[in-house]
């Protein structure tokens, strides 16, 4: 984690950022521990449970959310917003806490806690998409580096 914080550091994230997307690795390893204690047990079936979580929260699997971010290869979670990265936590934290109180093993109850877990961000996201009037997906990303400092591409930015 440490590393990782410093790799953070050097491309240039903010700080409150960094603090926020560590928060969230620790989230989502914990929710792969359920996981791997509850029966899954291949990148496919957490690929599979990643995408029920990010389609509930945000209405798109992760392939369709990178498109919008415009990214290839790169790490989803390392180009969200902090809205984007709160939410991603809230999901996946929910999830883990249904896996735990639902006593939920295998393939059919992980994918229905999954879903439910992402249900719960996807509310939340919207009821702030309604407070604030915009919409909490972004295209913003931090594939852009000015002098050592990473630099959120907007929209306008990528379509020259």
């Amino acid at each position: 984690m440490a590393r990782m914080q410093e790799l953070y550091e050097k491309k240039g994230y903010p700080k409150d950022w960094i603090d926020k997307r560590m928060r969230g690795i620790a989230v989502c390893q914990g929710l792969t521990d359920e996981w791997k204690h509850r029966g899954a047990s291949s990148s496919l079936e957490y690929a599979i449970l990643t995408n029920e979580i990010m389609q509930g929260a945000f209405d798109l699997k992760v392939d369709a959310y990178k498109q919008v971010k415009g990214l290839e290869r790169e790490n989803l979670r390392d180009h969200m917003t902090d809205i984007e990265l709160i939410l991603t936590m809230l999901a996946e934290a929910t999830t883990t806490k249904l896996h735990k109180d639902r006593g939920s093993k295998g393939r059919v109850p992980l994918t229905k806690d999954a879903q439910d877990g992402g249900a719960v961000a996807g509310r939340t996201r919207k009821d702030i998409e309604t407070q604030t009037g915009t919409p909490v997906i972004s295209p913003e990303n931090f594939k852009v580096l000015e002098g050592g400092r990473t630099k959120r591409l907007k929209d306008t930015e990528r379509s020259k």
